[in-house]
């Protein structure tokens, strides 16, 4: 349930276009859902902005599959995540406009319907590495369905940073940076003494045995030299996406 579909409910009820019953029948999982193995959190989309999440490891087929449609009957706007290609394609076999991204294990699906957001800015996504990437189409794809615009730089650490510094232009049409490194995990802090837009820093599990899956650039990046850096748990281009759309959605 999204904010215009209640004020259409209740809109309809007020000038006596909608029967009580049918608005009651329409309002029926305003709050949740129960689904047995899951209480499916419609009310979410009101108070966040954004409806509830599927996190897809963990979970069999079936019961993504069931989270998807629930889901999709009440919001214009579904995403699930870490999702392997054997789900998405059953997911696919009744959703054929669902989109499905093979780095970031990410399923989408956008209904006609859906209102446009207007961001002020774009959310510029940097990762130290290849091996980053996938972390970072994760949030790519997250931060486009909650309604942002968002440009990449891909395989610009500080091992070759003039890769970084020749598209200074991207870094100034930003309103938020998402910088992404395994490895040491210096790149958010270099990347933060050249700009003051914010930046959300994501550690990787990508890296040798002292990086210690992900460990070591996590603290780095907690200790980083540049103020005002924000950090994230390791891997979660998700989490650094949703924090990212909410700045830069800020007035």
């Amino acid at each position: 349930m999204n904010p215009n579909e209640l004020r259409k409910i209740l809109s309809g009820v007020q000038s006596r276009r909608l029967s009580l019953a049918e608005a009651l029948k329409r309002l029926k999982h305003f709050s949740h859902e129960e689904l047995g193995f899951a209480m499916l959190d419609h009310h979410r989309h009101l108070r966040l902005g954004f409806p509830e999440v599927i996190f897809c490891k963990g979970k069999t087929d079936r019961q993504i599959l069931t989270l998807f449609k629930h889901s999709a009957e009440v919001h214009p706007r579904v995403l699930a995540t870490r999702a392997e290609p054997e789900t998405f394609e059953k997911i696919e076999k009744s959703f054929s406009q669902a989109q499905y991204n093979e780095l970031g294990r990410t399923i989408t699906l956008i209904n006609k319907k859906a209102r446009k957001v207007s961001p002020k800015g774009k959310i510029l996504i940097v990762t130290a590495g290849t091996s980053d990437i996938p972390v970072a189409e994760e949030a790519k794809e997250t931060a486009i369905i909650l309604g942002s615009r968002v440009e990449t730089i891909y395989d610009a650490g500080v091992a070759g940073i003039h890769r970084f510094l020749d598209k200074q232009n991207l870094l100034e049409r930003a309103r938020v940076l998402v910088v992404i490194a395994g490895m040491d995990g210096v790149l958010p802090s270099l990347i933060g003494g050249l700009t003051d837009k914010p930046l959300i820093a994501v550690p990787t599990s990508q890296g040798y045995g002292t990086a210690f899956n992900g460990i070591a650039p996590l603290l780095t990046m907690l200790n980083a030299c540049s103020s005002g850096i924000g950090v994230m748990n390791i891997d979660n281009g998700f989490g650094a996406a949703v924090l990212a759309h909410r700045i830069n959605i800020l007035k």
